[in-house]
């Protein structure tokens, strides 16, 4: 009979053991992970401030397109002069918003 209890007791410090082990596995493939998600938000960070970047380079290049768009309607001798009217038209009433925008 006694040999079968320290059998027994053997048994369950192994499972302890092998508990122990498992759980410290756990751990380490949680601080592994942890990190890695650090650095996948590091970068989504730097993307991120990237692409707002690149989106207001794309706002100021449509501008600049608009403005020379105008520009060469305006100077084109074989353009129909309504519609250079109402792109100036069109321009007159963005700059009257941003006036009134202003005065606010």
């Amino acid at each position: 009979m006694r040999e079968f209890l320290l059998f027994m007791a053997d048994d369950k410090k192994k499972l302890l053991n092998d508990l122990e082990f498992r759980v410290r596995q756990v751990m380490f493939l949680c601080d592994t992970l942890r990190g890695e998600n650090e650095l996948l938000q590091t970068k989504l960070d730097a993307t991120m401030a990237q692409l707002k970047m690149k989106e207001q380079q794309l706002e100021q290049l449509t501008k600049k397109y608009d403005s020379l768009k105008v520009a060469r309607t305006i100077t084109a001798a074989s353009v129909d002069v309504d519609v250079a009217k109402e792109q100036l038209s069109r321009l007159v009433r963005e700059v009257d918003k941003c006036i009134n925008l202003l005065n606010i």
